[in-house]
């Protein structure tokens, strides 16, 4: 998680017993729960109970790899629910700069990142994070947290997590402070909550693409895989306390992105999984065909000497995990050059995206739920970080019109260099005039990133679900004076700034308190809609009431990114 390299402190939760039933330690035998013939035990850890690691799907392995997940249909025997399971393969993905790097404002050694946008290796200055549970292919699993002496027929509202990390990495088991976080302040604040999350393929074993993967229709995997999660949690979350005609997703960058997936999905009918979806820092995205990472499926294929087999895709299947892992690795993570124009995402694949996710919000082929969708102020800055050997005018056109609009024509691209200008002071770490400056072109190129991948997107969903649904919307600048990053990417879960609202949510379908539990610095979240799109605003300083604004910021600015990325997806 991003976060975790950026912000050392975040916010502080102090747990009570508001509910009525005060949660405290019955006994010290562990939970149980009956499913089908099976009996699952999990662990009791201070006012909660967890049932870790329930596999929801059979294991995608063998000849399953690269197909979508085969829903486990009954359970049997005994099943060990005291720790998480294994997270899915995962992709190398080096942070490009040290925390140290961040906080001294200083650069490193500018030779040592990439010079061009064909390399693959991961830049330097980063550390690999070495507290990364196991990884297997044996992943699918699905977790289960709430307050630990909630009855089974308590029909609590459930809050399902996605996890985020550019669908090239991450896990449930990453978020499990958070998870403790919720459920004991959903408790505190009387309005308690059950807490889901699962794992799901990413990378490549999530998300391959190509004409191969088109015509086998095995596409999205990994939205799959969090598709037969939901079907779980409604057929055996009522066994747990939970009401599964309550449901809301919640998730954040590639979560909040799989949340809007998930609502677009089937051209967005026919579906009672969830109720209502929060979602930080992700909406569409603009990607097209599933034909799209075509050339990331050829490399794959030759580094492991599937090419020229008479079935690439069945070959891939046969491939050591560790030499498949090899090769997936040669190809560029988030923090390469290519940065948010990723090697390995959702595509559509004519099945559960009909076509480009942008289309089908333009067509109204979305789910009718309540949702919130909001942004921190400078989401493109920690992606921007890989890409410092950008300096001139010139080459910031180069890098914009060849790895993320490569069809576009130099006469549709003209305008963009004058929506998003070299001048620092108009660059993301945005209204910190000329500092954060570290080169001459980062700022620009941090702006355009996030605008065209995040916020862009966020208010693109937004306008045309109005007067549809009802919809929030927000904007941090918490952490603006963190050098170099600002409002980073991430930064608004870390604070847990939002805590409160998710959980209103979760319960009401509406973020504001019905009368109590409101802190002192809220402000009530005014409903936004085309007319009127308000923003609730969480201000640089902490502790300074929020504010009200409307969502006019960098409008024509994004209202051509947004034409152009319908017209050249990628």
């Amino acid at each position: 998680m991003l976060s975790r390299w950026l912000v050392a402190v975040s916010l502080a939760i102090p747990l009570a017993a508001a509910w009525p039933l005060a949660l405290r330690d019955l006994s010290d035998s562990p939970p149980t729960v009956t499913l089908d013939s099976a009996t699952v035990t999990g662990i009791n850890q201070g006012n909660l109970s967890k049932f870790l690691g329930i596999p929801f799907a059979q294991p995608p392995v063998g000849d399953l790899r690269f197909r979508h997940p085969v829903p486990i249909t009954s359970y049997n025997g005994s099943i060990n629910a005291s720790s998480y399971g294994d997270s899915c393969p995962q992709q190398t993905a080096i942070f490009p700069l040290s925390l140290g790097d961040i906080v001294n404002f200083t650069i490193p050694n500018i030779p040592s990142l990439h010079n061009n946008r064909s390399s693959n290796n991961a830049t330097s200055g980063g550390e690999k994070d070495n507290d990364d549970p196991e990884e297997s292919e044996d992943c699918l699993t699905i977790n289960i947290i709430k307050p630990s002496n909630v009855s089974a027929d308590a029909k609590l509202p459930v809050l399902v997590w996605i996890f985020g990390g550019g669908f090239e990495r991450g896990n449930a088991q990453g978020y499990d402070e958070q998870a403790e976080r919720i459920v004991n302040r959903s408790v505190e604040i009387g309005q308690p909550v059950i807490y889901a999350a699962m794992n799901y393929r990413v990378s490549a074993w999530g998300f391959l693409a190509s004409q191969e993967v088109l015509e086998a229709g095995v596409g999205n995997a990994g939205l799959v895989d969090q598709r037969v999660a939901l079907q779980w949690i409604q057929k055996y979350i009522g066994l747990f306390g939970g009401d599964n005609q309550k449901v809301s997703l919640w998730g954040q960058s590639a979560g909040a992105i799989s949340a809007t997936l998930q609502m677009l999905a089937y051209d967005g009918n026919g579906t009672d999984l969830f109720r209502g979806a929060f979602m930080q820092s992700g909406a569409q995205i603009p990607v097209g065909n599933i034909t799209g990472g075509q050339i990331y499926y050829d490399q794959v294929a030759n580094l492991t000497n599937c090419t020229g087999t008479n079935d690439t895709l069945a070959c891939l299947r046969t491939v050591p995990l560790d030499d498949l892992r090899k090769a997936v690795d040669q190809t560029p993570s988030y923090f390469n050059y290519t940065a948010l124009s990723l090697a390995w995402s959702p595509r559509a694949d004519g099945t559960f995206l009909t076509q480009n996710p942008q289309r089908l919000v333009e067509q109204g082929k979305v789910m009718n739920i309540p949702i919130v969708n909001g942004n921190v102020d400078d989401e493109g800055t920690v992606f921007s970080l890989s890409s410092l050997n950008i300096t001139t005018d010139e080459q910031f056109r180069e890098y914009v019109s060849t790895v993320f609009v490569p069809n576009a024509t130099q006469e549709e691209l003209e305008p963009l260099w004058n929506y998003y200008p070299s001048d620092p002071a108009d660059g993301s770490p945005f209204n910190t005039s000329n500092f954060n400056d570290i080169t001459p072109q980062y700022k620009r190129i941090a702006a355009f990133q996030g605008d065209v991948v995040f916020q862009a997107q966020r208010r693109y969903l937004l306008q045309h679900l109005s007067g549809k649904q009802k919809l929030w919307s927000y904007l941090s600048r918490r952490d603006k004076l963190v050098p170099v990053v600002g409002s980073f990417h991430g930064s608004a879960l870390e604070l847990g700034i939002l805590d409160d609202y998710i959980i209103r949510f979760t319960n009401n379908l509406d973020p504001n308190s019905n009368s109590t539990g409101m802190r002192d610095w809220e402000t009530r979240w005014p409903e936004y809609t085309a007319e009127n799109p308000q923003l609730l605003t969480f201000p640089v300083v902490r502790g300074l009431p929020l504010e009200i604004m409307n969502d006019t910021y960098r409008e024509e600015p994004m209202r051509f990114l947004m034409n152009l990325s319908l017209a050249h997806p990628l």
